[in-house]
């Protein structure tokens, strides 16, 4: 559940950075479908980078 709801918020962040940043440029048209798209990546992208290198729980034993 807990991932579902990163994938909304990167989705509703991935939105309002696009439409403020097409609003700066003086973009015209707004192109919802490529904005999901492209925040789904990053999102996933995050993600594993977030699961690969988290620290492992295993303690080593000194001797």
């Amino acid at each position: 559940m807990g991932r579902i709801v990163v994938f909304i918020w990167a989705i509703l962040l991935g939105q309002v950075v696009s439409y403020i940043g097409g609003a700066l440029h003086g973009v015209t048209d707004y192109n919802f479908t490529g904005t999901v798209i492209v925040s789904l990546i990053a999102c996933a992208i995050v993600m594993l980078i977030g699961e690969v290198a988290a620290p492992s729980n295993t303690k080593k034993s000194k001797k």
